[in-house]
């Protein structure tokens, strides 16, 4: 199988951090709102591969919640029906789930393989390597919400995407998808790794009587 994999670097953010308040009543995950992972995304290094126009993917995914039903931009697939999103978050997220939307026709995606922190997989290593959790993706067009085992993305850094095919068994070479968004929560890596380092160095220094304690603690840890 062979794909096109170009990619491309844009620092343009788009979109904006704004959410609409004007929501309709039937749509159950309005509630879930704040949960949103919007600004949380890193969008500069957000890479698709297999997308049939430069930075689409990235497009879809700097779409707003007041945007989510806007047909375009609209991601899709180029030289089969496989797509391979790398999505980097800019601290550790435990994601509770993806939110999306695609089409009620044939072009929608069906298997999504998620993969934790894995960076660099291509087609090849993703269509090899167990997944994280696999999840099948309904042929609609409305905004759906797919759940995911949270205790297997607890700990998450990125989120590899893996759209394997689409609904149309290998008829229609075509994957689209016009929003893209996760839920979950945030925790930013500078403070826990600061609180980490410091429990860790000052831990073994309280069971060890050492004159001039406060000169000598950096030297009583081995």
């Amino acid at each position: 199988m062979s794909h096109c994999h170009d990619e491309h670097h844009d620092d343009s953010h788009g979109g904006g951090g704004g959410h609409d308040h004007n929501h309709d009543h039937s749509d159950d995950i309005t509630p879930a709102l704040q949960n949103i992972l919007y600004e949380q995304l890193d969008f500069p290094k957000l890479i698709t591969l297999n997308e049939d126009e430069s930075n689409s993917g990235r497009a879809i995914c700097q779409k707003t919640w007041a945007q989510r039903l806007d047909p375009t931009p609209e991601l899709r697939s180029s030289a089969d029906e496989q797509l391979l999103m790398t999505i980097p978050f800019t601290g550790q997220v435990r994601l509770h789930s993806i939110i999306l939307r695609t089409s009620p026709d044939a072009s929608s995606p069906k298997t999504l393989k998620v993969f934790v922190n894995e960076d660099s997989l291509d087609f090849e290593t993703a269509s090899e390597k167990e997944p994280t959790q696999v999840l099948e993706v309904s042929q609609t067009s409305e905004v759906q919400e797919i759940p995911v085992k949270r205790a297997k993305f607890g700990t998450t850094r990125s989120l590899t995407l893996f759209f394997e095919d689409n609904w149309s068994q290998g008829e229609d070479e075509e994957t689209r998808l016009s929003y893209l968004a996760f839920k979950g929560d945030f925790m930013k890596l500078n403070k826990e790794a600061v609180s980490v380092l410091y429990e860790a160095a000052a831990n073994p220094s309280d069971h060890k009587n050492i004159v001039g304690i406060g000169e000598g603690v950096g030297r009583s840890i081995q």
